[in-house]
This record gives C-alpha cells, sequence and structure tokens, in this order.
C-alpha cells in the first residue's frame, strides 16, 4: 500500500502524518475547570438570546431574525461541545462526556448515541472512495456522474445547490431526518432509545415553554434560530471536507492519518468566528487527534506552525468551494461542473 498523499510546495512538512500521532497525544488531557466554564459561557448567552428573541417579537420580527443570528450561533457551540463530549475529549470521565452531550442533543436537535456513532464511522471512512455515505457530503465521482442518466445528473446537481445544501437540506437534517435512527434502524435498540428519548425530552421542554409563551411565539422564534444554527454547522463540515486541496483515494492506496491530516482544511478563520465555531476549523489536526479539547488546538498551531500553514482555507479562499462538486480521479481533485463539462 502506499501513500495517498503526494507533497505540494504549500503543504510540504518534515513529518509524516503518523509521526504526528505521538506529539499530538500530549495535548489530550482536558482541564475539567476550563471545560465547565466553556460550557457555562456557551449555555447561558444561548438560552439569553433565545429569550431576548421572544420579548422582541412585541417590538418586531425582523429584531427577533435578527436575534436568532447570535442565539444560532451559540447554537452551533453547543453542538461542538456535544461533538468534543461525542469524541470524549471534553471530560476525563466517559460518563460525564455521555450525560453532558445527551443533555445537549436536546437542545441541538442532535440524538447523542446516534450521532456519535454516525461521526465516529465519517472519522474512520473520510477520504476513502470505497466507503462513503455515512456522515459525509454526498460526493459523486466525475467517472460516476458521467455515467447517470440526464434526470440522474440533474437530481446530483440540485442535491449539491448552495440553497438546497446549505439552507432546505440543514433544516430537514436536524429538524425531521434526526427524529428517526435513519441509517441505524436495524442496528439495535439503543439508536432507537437515543432517537425517541432525544424526541421525548425535546417535546417536553417546547411543552413547558409554550406554556408560558405560546406555540406561536415558540415556533417563530425556535424555527429561525435552529435553522440559522443548522445551516452555519453544514457549510462548516462542508468546507472541512470539500475543498481544493483536499485527497481521496480507493482502499487499496487510502491511510486513514494521511486522509485525516490531509484530507481535512485548516479553515482559519478570523478570532470571534474561531470562537463561536470552537476552532472546528483546525479540523486537519482534529481529525488526525479527535482527543483534544477544542480549547487546545490553536495550542497546536502555535507550537507547530507548519501544522498551522498546512491546508489552510482563508473565510475568502472558502467562499470559491462552493462551486466544487465532483471528485476527478486522474487529476486528484475537486472540480466544478462546469469544469467537468469542459473536460469531456
Amino acid at each position: 500500500m502506499r501513500s495517498m498523499y503526494q507533497p505540494g510546495a504549500d503543504t510540504k512538512t518534515t513529518i509524516s502524518a503518523r509521526e504526528w500521532l505521538p506529539i499530538l497525544t500530549g495535548y489530550w488531557k482536558p482541564d475539567p475547570g476550563r471545560s465547565t466554564l466553556e460550557l457555562i459561557i456557551t449555555a447561558v448567552p444561548f438560552v439569553a438570546f433565545w429569550a431576548a428573541a421572544w420579548w422582541a417579537l412585541s417590538i418586531s420580527y425582523w429584531l427577533t431574525i435578527l436575534l436568532s443570528l447570535p442565539a444560532g450561533a451559540f447554537m452551533v457551540r453547543l453542538f461542538l461541545i456535544q461533538h468534543d463530549c461525542g469524541h470524549g475529549a471534553f471530560f476525563s470521565k466517559k460518563r460525564l462526556n455521555d450525560w453532558v452531550g445527551r443533555t445537549l442533543g436536546v437542545f441541538t436537535l442532535t440524538p447523542y448515541y446516534v450521532w456519535r456513532r454516525a461521526h465516529a464511522m465519517h472519522h474512520a471512512t473520510s477520504g476513502n472512495l470505497d466507503r462513503r455515505g455515512m456522515g459525509d457530503i454526498d460526493t459523486l465521482t466525475l467517472s460516476e456522474y458521467r455515467a447517470l442518466t440526464p434526470v440522474g445528473r440533474f437530481g446530483y446537481r440540485l442535491y449539491r445547490h448552495p440553497l438546497i445544501l446549505f439552507g432546505v437540506g440543514p433544516a430537514y437534517n436536524f429538524l425531521l431526518r434526526q427524529r428517526l435512527p435513519l441509517g441505524f434502524m436495524r442496528a439495535g435498540w439503543r439508536y432507537w432509545l437515543s432517537a425517541m428519548g432525544t424526541n421525548l425530552v425535546m417535546l417536553l421542554l417546547a411543552a413547558v415553554v409554550i406554556y408560558f409563551v405560546g406555540i406561536g411565539p415558540f415556533l417563530l422564534v425556535h424555527l429561525p434560530i435552529a435553522i440559522v444554527a443548522a445551516s452555519i454547522g453544514v457549510w462548516l463540515f462542508y468546507v472541512q471536507h470539500q475543498f481544493e486541496g483536499t485527497i481521496w483515494a480507493r482502499s487499496d492506496d487510502w491511510q486513514v492519518q494521511d486522509a485525516a491530516l490531509y484530507g481535512s482544511s485548516h479553515y482559519d478563520l478570523p478570532g470571534i468566528l474561531r470562537w463561536f465555531t470552537a476552532n472546528i476549523g483546525v479540523h486537519h489536526v482534529h481529525h488526525l487527534c479527535s482527543r483534544i479539547p477544542y480549547y487546545r488546538l490553536q495550542n497546536v498551531l502555535r507550537d507547530h506552525p507548519e501544522l498551522a500553514a498546512l491546508k489552510r482555507l482563508t473565510l475568502r479562499q472558502s467562499l470559491d468551494c462552493i462551486r466544487l462538486g465532483l471528485w476527478d480521479e486522474k487529476a486528484q481533485k475537486m472540480v466544478s461542473f462546469a469544469e467537468a463539462k469542459t473536460s469531456a
């Protein structure tokens, strides 16, 4: 088996992906005080902005919509804390990680046990062309796309349209799709318990809030917040793997460490956006060593500048990722539909 990664001038490192692992384990240990503080300074503002958005209904619904933006951003941060819990990275004790993750799943509309398993499969198969389909943005190769019927091509292009991918799709996924343990329907009762238990607590919590504010105001406030959070979350996930410098390979050439470090981007966001997104932009390091708490990922880049330069993607550069839709196996890069048509 040969390495799937061919170094380029802008991604050159002197240490292989596998050799980074023992170096990165030094950043593993979570700080319980810091983790608790991170949870408080995320949950309290989320509740405060939710309440402010409800209060704003008496003034203007446009003000409610405006307040849904920071509320949605804090909801994303709650999800990313849940994400760290799923990796066992937020607290030292597994039980504490799991209970915090389950609780947050009620607020993020995400059944913790179902999502944790799907996300673990994503980490284990990311960049493998022969094992696509679990926790990924659906991505076809150029040859697969050309083999489709005209109707099939239209359906795939519709799926990859920005309005669907970052608008309708996220709303469907978080509001509807995750109400069932899809992908694990026959995998055992734990997945059903996770999904149905999360749904039940969500309904009970919603009933309490509706009792005090009414069903109309509840929906007018919560739906925009959830949709904002879902769209931000899917965008972040998209640019972490769907960028021009990513790598994919067939199983014979695929290596999990290479796929993690070189197939994930370093989404180098401005400071305030890094905070709201809990450093998830340092995705290449996270994929290689998912046990590092998110508040230590910047320490990794500080101590190892070569990782900061690796697969770096700025906010402006990330906008160009929207046009990418296919993996060209011969050219070993993501291409747009226009490029696919030209090459044909």
